[in-house]
């Protein structure tokens, strides 16, 4: 959590660890500091004051890293939000041919992972220029076992 005053104590109560913009400062815009802040976290959230700040403080390395914070409003419930983009997953669509993406974990459920499976797989075909005619072969796989063919 990037945050003002009101946020990180939030965030505290909640055990997410945050950063106040004075925390931010002592980066420096030192790239390799700012590199290592975006590898230690899967994501960041930022307050609406600071979020206007954090490409004069900490440089382009946030969003070169594609973790550019997400705003949290001051009539959102922080807790809330960072439980939704827990539960979100990002497409990134380059030059690859090839996907993966994680959209379970051993604690679900079969039906939560078979919701997850086709809600993951209709967004990305959605996506895509001309949907379902994009896709050539969709495969589902478990750690440690093998491939299993969908479409």
């Amino acid at each position: 959590m990037l945050g003002d005053a009101k946020h990180c104590d939030e965030a505290a109560k909640l055990g997410i660890e945050a950063m106040t913009v004075d925390d931010l400062k002592k980066l420096n815009k030192n790239k390799k500091l700012v590199n290592k802040l975006a590898k230690k976290y899967h994501l960041f959230l930022a307050s609406e004051s600071v979020i206007k700040q954090i490409p004069r403080l900490l440089g382009p390395g946030l969003n070169k890293a594609g973790k550019f914070p997400t705003l949290v409003t001051n009539n959102e419930s922080l807790a809330a939000k960072a439980e939704e983009m827990k539960c979100t997953i990002k497409f990134q669509l380059k030059k690859v041919l090839c996907l993966g993406v994680a959209v379970g974990n051993c604690a679900m459920s079969d039906r939560e992972l078979f919701m997850n499976i086709q809600m993951a797989v209709n967004f990305l075909v959605s996506l895509l220029k001309k949907n379902w005619q994009n896709v050539k072969v969709l495969y589902l796989k478990r750690t440690m076992s093998a491939p299993f063919r969908l479409y």
